[in-house]
């Protein structure tokens, strides 16, 4: 779960990382009202979506007064704003972010991020703040450091120190920077985010060590556990498809391809987009309904799935270990009788009770193909889209 810049701030400061002063804002008038609130000369408006590059698409501007904080809050809520990350559809903007100004003397990165290769958390800290990390890793990658940090250990301080040095920050803010290092490490670790990213962290005129921007990515799976996290999410900003499938336990992420994907386990799922590939066609989307789904949940999984109208064909690819495959066969031939289903579908069914699976499907009164194996499955139902 993906969560707004003011809300990564304020698991931050939970954690005793510093930030600017900020309010977040709902209207013009509030955007104002923020502004006269945190007093000073200068603010940011920032647009909050779930994506980066805000400032390059024109959601950030720095006001000089009152009446540039309501000019730019006016311009910026309700723009379509397109970021590298939006896609050329753009986000709306429908909350902002009003932040005192800050005396920027230098800009820096800092992100933590699970390293699967080694099973540790990495800190990666770079002198070259403000830009996209990945341009960094490309172009100049002997400018990104970073530490390996052992869960069972924790922060190394020295580490921490010796790193703070090497990407610039002055030796008279070298042990903030270790605090600020550590603070990051606990609110990673406190939050159950899968990434936690700084960038720019900035060091000020008076040599004070400060995040400047705030990105937060949580382990859904961890949701369970961070009732707090769970009230920032923000449905507007999430797939309407996603958020009706998550209500019926189903994971289900929307694609730009033609074939329909009802698949029970997430790996399963991913080799049949790619055996849909293989044979020429392309998956519209990634579908899991787990190992224990009910007749209801796979009528909505069609539902969900038909709601995209560059769907033509759906294929149906079930292991049933846990889950049964007469159980699934029936509920596939409920819902596509439900649906009235009017696209080429296809069924590979496997494992416990299969036989019962494939004869309840045979003796439907539903048009369906049935496959043997997933290469069967995959050129039957790119064959019959292309058709």
């Amino acid at each position: 779960m993906n969560v707004h810049e003011y809300q990564g701030k304020e698991i931050l400061r939970k954690y005793g990382v510093t930030t600017p002063r900020g309010i977040a804002a709902f209207s013009v008038d509030e955007a104002v009202s923020a502004a006269e609130e945190l007093g000073g000369k200068v603010w940011v408006v920032k647009a909050q979506i779930h994506a980066g590059g805000r400032g390059k698409g024109g959601g950030v501007k720095v006001a000089k007064s009152i009446d540039e904080v309501r000019e730019f809050a006016d311009a910026i809520l309700g723009m379509q704003l397109v970021t590298h990350q939006t896609g050329p559809e753009g986000k709306e903007v429908k909350r902002l972010y009003i932040e005192e100004g800050a005396d920027i003397a230098d800009e820096l990165y800092i992100g933590a991020l699970v390293d699967r290769e080694t099973q540790k958390v990495v800190l990666m800290c770079s002198s070259e703040g403000g830009m996209d990390i990945e341009t960094v890793a490309e172009e100049t990658p002997e400018k990104i450091l970073k530490i390996y940090i052992d869960p069972t250990d924790g922060l190394n301080r020295r580490e921490a120190e010796e790193v703070c040095a090497k990407i610039g920050i002055p030796d008279e803010a070298v042990a903030q920077g270790a605090d600020f290092l550590e603070g990051l490490y606990q609110a990673f670790v406190g939050s159950d985010a899968s990434l936690a990213e700084i960038n720019p962290l900035i060091v000020t005129g008076d040599k004070q060590v400060i995040a400047l921007d705030a990105k937060f990515n949580i382990d859904s799976n961890a949701l369970f556990r961070q009732k707090e996290i769970l009230e920032y999410r923000d449905l507007d900003e999430e797939d309407p498809d996603e958020i009706e499938a998550s209500k019926w336990g189903l994971s289900y992420i929307s694609l730009d391809g033609d074939i329909g994907c009802l698949v029970n386990g997430a790996g399963l799922a991913m080799a049949t987009m790619d055996i849909i590939k293989l044979y020429g066609g392309e998956p519209a989307n990634f579908l899991d309904v787990g190992g224990g789904a009910n007749k209801e949940q796979v009528t909505e999984a069609f539902k969900i799935m038909l709601k995209n109208p560059n769907v033509k064909g759906i294929l149906v690819n079930i292991f049933g270990g846990i889950m049964q495959c007469d159980v699934i066969a029936a509920g596939v031939v409920a819902a596509a009788q439900e649906v009235g289903l009017s696209v080429p579908l296809v069924v590979r069914l496997e494992g416990t009770n299969v036989e019962r699976g494939r004869q309840i499907l045979d003796d439907s009164d539903v048009k369906l193909q049935t496959a043997t194996t997933m290469a069967d499955a995959a050129e039957k139902i790119v064959a019959a889209v292309k058709a």
